[in-house]
Parts: C-alpha cells; structure tokens; sequence
C-alpha cells in the first residue's frame, strides 16, 4: 500500500487512466469483429460503414498510445486490401 500522499495520488490516476485505456481498446477490438464480420458475410455496404467506424477508432487508439502506430497502420492495411478485394470480386 502506498504511504505518502503522492503515491495514493498516482495509484488513483493510475486506475482511472487503465480504466479509461481499457474502454478505448475494448471499443476498437467491437469496432475490428463488426467491420470482419461484414467481410466474412460478403455484405459489401455493412462492410463500408464499419470500416469507417474500425479506421477511427485505430486512429485514436493509436494517438492515445494505446496500439502502436505501425500497428495501427498494419490493421488499417490489412483491412484496406481486404475491403478492395471484397469490391473487385463483385
């Protein structure tokens, strides 16, 4: 347990910032299934507005520092490739 006035401080802040993280991450991870599940039930417009939504929760995470930014921009690639693939084969 922390002693000092400042180590309590921090050990609330800290909580409350991994609560915050957690929320950011747990939406972006709902965003990715949906946007893959249009994409596994070959529904093309579902599969656009999700990918919007998927792309804009990335980006925040990743300007929070929660993913890294060549994470961020491997998941938007994949998914990029996989959308114009969705696309040409119709």
């Amino acid at each position: 347990m922390p002693k000092s006035r400042s180590a309590k401080k921090r050990v609330l802040l800290t909580a409350k910032r991994t609560l915050r993280n957690r929320m950011t991450k747990s939406a972006m991870k709902t965003a990715i299934k949906k946007f893959l599940a249009a994409v596994q039930a070959n529904n093309y417009d579902a599969a656009i507005a999700a990918y919007k939504v998927a792309i804009a929760k990335i980006d925040r995470a990743a300007t929070k520092g929660i993913i890294a930014k060549n994470n961020a921009a491997r998941k938007k690639s994949r998914f990029t490739r996989a959308l114009n693939a969705m696309r040409a084969a119709q």
